[in-house]
């Protein structure tokens, strides 16, 4: 399985952006698909996951509020819609999935990584 992830860039405090991933190469292992981000000089922390269904997500505390996933599996791809974007925001995205249906926080629960997206929010 492969994942691609796109959207990020450059915006000021307030804006929004969003991101995709898209899945190939064996999607239909996938059950749960993620974001998680890592800030420079900072660990990669876990930011939001969804289930196979949609039925099911968690985010992390920080971006409550102002993030939203989603996902298409008829394109087997998941969005993360970013509003009211902060600095402390900044950081490189990357899209996770795993093959079990649970959803976990845990870095080292997922299967598959994407390359990254870099997004920037200037003050």
């Amino acid at each position: 399985v492969q994942l691609q992830a796109s959207g990020g860039g450059l915006v000021q405090a307030g804006g929004s952006l969003r991101l995709s991933c898209a899945a190939s190469g064996g999607s239909f292992n996938i059950g749960v698909m993620g974001w998680f981000r890592q800030a420079p000089g900072k660990e990669r922390e876990f930011v939001v996951s969804i289930n196979w269904s949609g039925s099911s997500t968690d985010y992390a505390d920080s971006v409550k509020g102002r993030f939203t996933i989603s996902r298409d599996n008829a394109k087997s791809t998941v969005y993360l819609q970013m509003n009211n974007l902060k600095p402390e925001d900044t950081a490189v995205y990357y899209c996770a999935a795993k093959r079990t249906g649970f959803i976990t926080t845990s870095l080292v629960t997922y299967d598959y990584w994407g390359q990254g997206t870099q997004v920037t929010v200037s003050s």
